[in-house]
């Protein structure tokens, strides 16, 4: 097998980089990226850039608009229905065929401490981050590097989605207690409880989504 050239190693390392600043809320949904300051904030040619800009817009993160820019991805009704679907397969599946020692549960605690710290100063956006490593440490419950990899796009994308909603803390205050509550439960070797109340968590995340992206396209 070939390996990979530097610049293709680079490309997917900087590629990773972004999809995180999308996940952790630093780069957010509309928002115009600048190719001059983030190839200087990078240290990467504006080549290499724009090699990470199309790999991107093909996964949906960044969408190009035609003399004005590259922007961030606003997900529309349509992204939003398919990444619950898939979240629904990958992190349901993974809890119910967990075991309570994994590595990934450390995660999921660290995740929730992590939230609640958060939530002390009315952090809300660090609030929603915290949710965010509590689901990928789900996902690492398979030992599944195929899935694992998958997700963090998904994630990406969902940090995009949750950006519909105005109010961070009437979206992400409530999943705090309910992420303890999984988490209590997956100790407990009650792993298809676990499974089930995820199941339902998702259902009302995904309405709450979709109820904010009809009211604000409403608007427009």
């Amino acid at each position: 097998m070939k390996k990979p050239s530097v610049a293709q190693t680079l490309s997917v390392t900087i590629a990773e980089t972004i999809r995180q600043k999308i996940t952790v809320g630093e780069l957010t949904p509309g928002q115009r990226l600048s190719e001059a300051a983030l190839s200087e904030e990078l240290d990467i040619s504006r080549n290499t850039l724009r090699e990470v800009f199309r790999v991107l817009t093909q996964e949906g993160l960044l969408t190009y608009a035609p003399n004005k820019g590259v922007y961030v991805s606003v997900p529309d009704m349509a992204a939003i229905i398919d990444i619950y679907q898939v979240r629904r397969l990958i992190e349901c599946d993974s809890l119910t065929h967990a075991y309570a020692l994994h590595p990934a549960v450390q995660k999921m605690k660290h995740a929730v401490a992590e939230a609640r710290e958060h939530e002390k100063t009315e952090n809300w956006v660090g609030v929603g981050t915290a949710n965010m490593k509590f689901h990928t440490a789900i996902v690492e419950l398979s030992d599944s590097e195929r899935l694992i990899k998958l997700y963090h796009n998904i994630a990406a994308e969902l940090r995009l989605a949750f950006g519909h909603l105005n109010d961070a803390k009437l979206l992400y205050a409530p999943y705090i207690d309910k992420n303890q509550a999984i988490l209590e439960l997956l100790d407990a070797g009650r792993n298809q409880d676990a499974a089930s109340t995820l199941l339902n968590y998702l259902d009302v995340s995904e309405r709450t989504l979709l109820a904010a992206y009809k009211r604000s396209h409403s608007i427009l």
